[in-house]
């Protein structure tokens, strides 16, 4: 158990020994209905985010470069399929920790993210070596 999940029962704990105190089982009453809106709330927030992550094809992205930009260390799996709008192509074994995922442009950029226990760790945004035709194209550096 992670110090988050402990930390989040001890806060669950407070607030039903608080709304007892307050209002003894309408007080208990008031938080549970808070809390079913909240988990309402949040479950429509992922059908949202997975609806428009159907629409797409799995591991595109618009930008990969975009996509490198906005990423942050702790982000959760759900928050980087809402910036893509597109479930990742799956690098590593189903079950595994940390989990890998790939999202790639037209381009030919991609962005390789891993997640341990759902929050992204590192990510790496590789880009496609220039052609020699597009060199050659350029002319000599000044």
């Amino acid at each position: 158990m992670t110090w988050r999940r402990i930390l989040a029962i001890l806060f669950a704990v407070a607030l039903g020994a608080g709304a007892w105190r307050a209002g003894g089982w309408r007080g208990l009453a008031l938080l549970a209905s808070a809390l079913v809106l909240w988990a309402l709330l949040y479950y429509n927030q992922i059908v949202t985010v997975m609806k428009r992550a159907a629409d797409r094809p799995v591991g595109h992205v618009g930008s990969a470069v975009m996509l490198n930009a906005k990423l942050q260390a702790g982000q959760p799996l759900l928050k980087v399929v809402a910036l893509t709008r597109a479930l990742g192509e799956r690098l590593s074994e189903v079950g595994a920790d940390p989990e890998t995922y790939r999202w790639r442009d037209e381009g030919g950029s991609q962005v390789t993210a891993e997640f341990k226990s759902g929050r992204l760790t590192h990510w790496q945004l590789e880009r496609p070596a220039p052609a020699a035709d597009d060199a050659a194209a350029r002319g000599p550096a000044a």
